[in-house]
């Protein structure tokens, strides 16, 4: 009977040691995709059906306008040039720092932003029916989403926000009358709110 108590004692060891090792396994695939996530250029290729119009607005010799279009045929049978996509440099040193999408109506659907000037994606803003619901930002600069805010009848409602970087949304603040009126946070990382806390505007 010993022999077998060991034996039982062994197995379960062997269990947890291998449930330990699944865990940490998970753990760091999920840190290899944190570490691998590659921010989005602000400048994406030039498809091949896609014609570019290049504009120079403020008179320096240099384009700082790139407009891109596609041709397409109207319902009239008639062609036309549609615009699909249109970037900008706004501090006029040669690289784009804005970039426009726009959808089959050629309305804008997303505004991507470059805001430290590093030719990489750091706000989208989302729009649909040329007004803006949604942005999202990447502030640490790990190529992965960490803030969004999302919007009603052009006001800010709500925000989120992944504070520790693990993927997961762990601080909320919703907004009334354009003021902060409660805040969430979770606690313990389980996706969950455990602490709400009321603005309570000064007298």
């Amino acid at each position: 009977m010993p022999s077998m108590s060991k034996w039982v004692v062994g197995l379960a060891l062997v269990g947890l040691c291998g449930c330990t090792s699944d865990k940490a396994a998970q753990k760091s695939e999920e840190a290899q995709e944190r570490e691998q996530a590659a921010p989005e250029s602000i400048q994406p290729p030039q498809a091949t059906n896609e014609k570019v119009t290049k504009k120079d607005t403020n008179t320096d010799q240099k384009p700082d306008v790139w407009v891109y279009t596609v041709e397409e045929q109207r319902a009239d049978g008639q062609g036309r040039d549609r615009m699909v996509r249109k970037e900008m440099d706004i501090n006029w040193d040669g690289r784009v720092d804005i970039t426009t999408y726009y959808d089959a109506r050629e309305e804008r659907e997303r505004e991507a932003m470059d805001l430290d000037y590093d030719g990489k994606v750091d706000s989208v803003f989302f729009y649909e029916k040329n007004v803006n619901v949604r942005r999202e930002r990447d502030l640490n600069g790990d190529g992965r989403v960490d803030s969004w805010s999302y919007y009603e009848k052009g006001k800010l409602a709500r925000t989120e926000r992944d504070s520790n970087g693990d993927g997961r949304v762990d601080y909320w603040e919703y907004w009334e009358n354009d003021q902060v009126d409660r805040i969430g946070e979770d606690l313990d990382g389980d996706g969950n709110v455990d602490k709400w806390s009321r603005n309570t505007p000064a007298e």
